[in-house]
């Protein structure tokens, strides 16, 4: 029975047991509800619970462990020649038993009477029935083939039933154990609490795999390159050409990356935050009801929109129009009718950025407007202040702390935008106080060291991670502060 099977007649199972507990605990308790320690439905959950999750985690275990199981049993009775093979030519020679073992599934009496006659070999017979085996078949591998068929397939049914049977024994021990003293609710309880732990714990471990991962590998790339090079230099020149070689060092400098990140976030909060806080001030304050309900979705449409797909607005569309509008603005002051803007500059990446950017600073910022007390507003209303003064000298400055941990998420996913960068701003690595030029940022060059034909363990590649570190750095020191922020702001009105 297949693993989507078992599942289904688990649910079934499970689906009825939890009618089932809800009809036991009315009839134990003579249809006087009030005699239960708790609810029906915690009585049908009960049953529900010890019906899925002993016989879920058994499925889940036995499906993680079983095939490593058969697979070293199989690779036990492989010739001594396979034997002494390397941990990782073992696992191609398991490989290729699977997708045997897999074929020969397929094949009926007809193609296996050909086998054994001699008149086509597995590999041929096999291809005919789509599955494509990689290099020759070895004479000991239908053997071990069909051996992995029949432990497989005892494997599934001592699976099938096993789980089975406990799903069937927890759905008989909870009916058992119901009655009308027995504290369902906190049993119940006690289980989504224990889950929600786990989905905790899933949350941070994974998380700490994440960093500890990028650690590891800068702690790599930093035994090649020294790290005061790597923070304090302004060349950016990973030399792909000469990779592997001695004198391949490179000059893996930040600075230049880090400027054209800060410069690029710098220009694109610049074109969201006024435009973004103006927006939620009208929709807050001064639009109706049915225009605030019409204008905010129609605005946050912007935030739905794919970042690669503002990239190429920019890049057919804004670029190409700073370029020509600074060549007529150049005619017209010189004469020269020559473009000041390149089409592909920090100007266009932050323009669009900062486009992309308006519904994250309008939305969050018109909520946190919207939080602050009505009475407030009242108050300065009835003290005979008009409600352009009331905005600016009373809810603005009340919600300007939520304001600020709003702009510092706003900035952290400005930093790490890549599409719009690499298609508005180019890739050209420099230090510029130019606007015009193209510059590039830490996320562009993170996906050009690791898309490539490099070695993984060189230095040109091992410096993304370098690169991923100091960025997760920064965001993280933005959120951190965007959060005491959030966090004072709400101090003052809880």
């Amino acid at each position: 029975m297949s693993v989507a099977t078992t599942v289904l007649i688990i649910v079934g199972l499970a689906v009825v047991g939890y009618f089932v507990g809800r009809l036991r605990a009315s009839s134990v308790a003579s249809g006087n509800l009030a005699e239960l320690h708790s609810r029906p439905t915690y009585y049908g959950s009960f049953v529900l619970i010890w019906v899925t999750l002993p016989s879920i985690a058994v499925l889940v275990a036995w499906l993680v462990v079983s095939p490593i199981i058969v697979d070293n049993q199989v690779l036990s009775s492989l010739p001594a020649s396979v034997q002494e093979m390397s941990s990782a030519d073992q696992s191609l020679q398991i490989s290729k038993l699977n997708s045997i073992a897999t074929g020969m599934k397929r094949l009926d009496a007809d193609d296996m009477k050909r086998f054994e006659d001699g008149a086509a070999t597995l590999r041929e017979l096999l291809a005919e029935r789509g599955v494509a085996v990689a290099g020759e078949v070895d004479d000991y591998m239908p053997a071990a083939a069909e051996k992995l068929n029949g432990m497989t397939a005892s494997s599934q049914l001592y699976r099938t039933v096993i789980v089975l049977l406990l799903a069937i024994a927890g759905f008989i021990y909870a009916w058992m154990l119901i009655g009308p003293k027995m504290r369902a609710r906190n049993r119940v309880e006690r289980v989504v609490l224990g889950a929600l732990i786990v989905a905790s714990s899933i949350a941070i471990l994974t998380t700490v795999g994440i960093v500890w991962s990028m650690v590891s590998e800068t702690g790599r790339f930093f035994s090649s390159v020294p790290p005061l090079e790597f923070f304090f230099g302004t060349v950016w020149d990973p030399r792909f050409a000469a990779a592997g070689a001695e004198d391949s060092a490179g000059q893996f400098g930040l600075i230049p990356l880090l400027a054209g990140t800060l410069y690029i976030a710098l220009v694109a909060m610049a074109v969201a935050v006024p435009i973004g806080l103006f927006a939620a001030v009208y929709m807050s304050e001064y639009a109706s009801n049915r225009m605030r309900a019409t204008v905010k979705p129609l605005l946050e449409v912007l935030a739905g929109i794919p970042t690669i797909v503002y990239g190429f607005f920019a890049l057919v569309t804004v670029g190409p129009f700073l370029r020509d509008i600074s060549a007529q603005i150049n005619g017209i002051a010189t004469g020269n009718i020559v473009s000041f803007i390149q089409a592909q500059s920090v100007l266009t990446a932050g323009v669009v950025m900062g486009i992309m950017l308006i519904p994250f600073v309008s939305s969050l910022s018109d909520d946190i407007i919207t939080a602050v007390p009505r009475s407030l507003r009242d108050g300065s209303l009835g003290l005979g202040a008009t409600r352009s003064e009331t905005v600016k000298r009373v809810i603005f400055p009340a919600a300007i702390p939520g304001i600020v941990g709003a702009l510092l998420l706003t900035a952290s996913r400005a930093i790490g935008e890549t599409m719009i960068v690499v298609l508005a701003a180019g890739v050209a690595a420099r230090l510029s106080i130019n606007p015009f030029e193209p510059m590039t940022t830490v996320t562009v060059k993170i996906v050009n060291q690791l898309t490539g034909d490099l070695e993984f363990t060189s230095p040109q590649t091992l410096v993304a991670f370098a690169l991923g570190i100091t960025l997760f750095v920064i965001t993280l020191g933005l959120n951190f502060y965007a959060l005491y922020i959030v966090r004072k702001y709400r101090e003052q009105y809880e």
